[in-house]
């Protein structure tokens, strides 16, 4: 990966996650927590795709990806907060 995919690749994570914090109302961890989590997420969600055969093609197909990976990891923390 070159340096520029890998820069794309966290600004798309830092979107995800603030899109993410805004969707899921109350599981939130502030400005700062939401963008780490969407960067993990962003991960996540690629891997979740590639895995369930899904090609998330240029850069809105990536955001989704990223999107979904954030929202999952989001609900996963929340999940361990109550348990």
């Amino acid at each position: 990966m070159s340096t520029e995919n890998v820069l794309l690749f966290l600004v798309i994570g830092v979107v995800a996650g603030f899109l993410a914090g805004k969707i899921m109302k109350g599981a939130g961890f502030g400005l700062v927590g939401d963008l780490i989590v969407g960067v993990i997420g962003s991960f996540i969600g690629v891997w979740v795709f590639g895995l369930l055969g899904i090609v998330s093609g240029g850069i809105l197909g990536l955001l989704i990806a990223s999107v979904v990976g954030a929202l999952l990891l989001l609900y996963i923390i929340r999940l361990a907060k109550r348990g």
